[in-house]
């Protein structure tokens, strides 16, 4: 089924149809979601996710905006919807688990995480290690082992700054083999398209980024996964990729994908979307949308999910001091 999908710039240029509309004005009732970064990466797809799923599964009447605001990774949006759209009954935001980490670092300025809607989550990635294909190494070890030699002259590149989450899997990597996060050469983009164009352009070495954002290129043969930050190994396209884990180095970083509401919504609003995720969670045909983005199942809505990203704020303080960020 063919999906009709709006795309808004930053510019207010948006492309509804094929057809060119200026201005950022909306019909009543239109639903939009503000993606954090430029286009290509992880909040891009997280907006396309629930775009396509709810149009396809007939959840929404018209096809959802999907607005691209990059700046700061992520604390540009956050600020907009807390200054301006803060009660808007038709937007929804992307977030991740990136977001939750810079809140925990005080990267959104004055916000800390408690002040918008955490609406919920339609899936859950997994970190990646990742090299160019015909980059020297084969292996984690092999990188590892060349990393604890040289530790500055490895350019590693994602779409975040020092602290960010995708800074964060450095770091809990090189801190297996006793390698200083600080130590290290980090190459900040502003999203995960931005970094993997750079890998594969040769202007960083190695690539953080998510398991979601590699489908096209391993497929295309482009690029060599090292180690997957996951529990265990994924199935389908995944399949041969190594965990980080059965490899001897313990770190796991899964990234859910969900979004946010403003902090005026009503009650109706939120609860109004609170059951529409859920049902699309639960429809098969949407099982397949994620699937085909490389996501994996994961249904949080409403309290549950706010308290689930409370937790997790709480907790990246505590592993922001144990990398030394705080």
């Amino acid at each position: 089924m063919k999906i009709n999908m709006a795309i808004r710039h930053a510019s207010g240029i948006a492309l509804l149809g094929g057809t060119l509309l200026a201005g950022h004005a909306q019909a009543a009732g239109d639903t939009e979601c503000i993606a954090p970064a430029k286009p290509g990466g992880g909040y891009d797809l997280t907006c396309r996710l629930a775009a396509n799923g709810l149009q396809e599964t007939g959840l929404i009447d018209r096809p959802m905006v999907v607005s691209y605001m990059p700046g700061g990774i992520g604390a540009v949006a956050y600020n907009h919807v807390n200054g301006v759209r803060t009660d808007d009954p038709n937007l929804i935001v992307a977030a991740s688990t990136g977001a939750a980490v810079n809140l925990a670092l005080g990267k959104f300025g004055q916000y800390d995480g408690d002040e918008v809607r955490w609406l919920g989550a339609l899936g859950v990635d997994y970190g990646a290690i990742v090299v160019s294909a015909d980059a020297p190494w084969q292996s984690l070890d092999e990188l590892m082992a060349d990393l604890q030699e040289t530790p500055g002259e490895i350019a590693f590149g994602a779409g975040g700054t020092v602290g960010s989450q995708d800074w964060m899997k450095v770091a809990l990597t090189a801190k297996t083999v006793d390698i200083n996060p600080r130590d290290l050469r980090y190459v900040a983009f502003e999203g995960g398209g931005e970094a993997l164009a750079a890998l594969l352009g040769d202007h960083i070495q190695v690539f953080t980024g998510d398991l979601s954002e590699l489908r096209s290129q391993l497929e295309g043969g482009d690029i060599r996964v090292l180690a997957a930050l996951s529990e265990e190994r994924m199935g389908g396209p995944y399949a041969d990729i190594p965990t980080a884990a059965e490899q001897g180095y313990d770190v796991q970083w899964p990234i859910w994908r969900g979004y946010f509401m403003g902090p005026e919504v009503s009650d109706e609003a939120y609860a109004t979307w609170v059951e529409r995720l859920k049902t699309l969670s639960e429809d098969p045909g949407f099982a397949e949308i994620r699937e085909a983005r490389g996501l994996f199942p994961m249904s949080r809505f409403g309290d549950s999910f706010d308290t689930y990203v409370q937790e997790q704020i709480t907790g990246f303080k505590t592993l922001a001091e144990e990398v030394g960020l705080k």
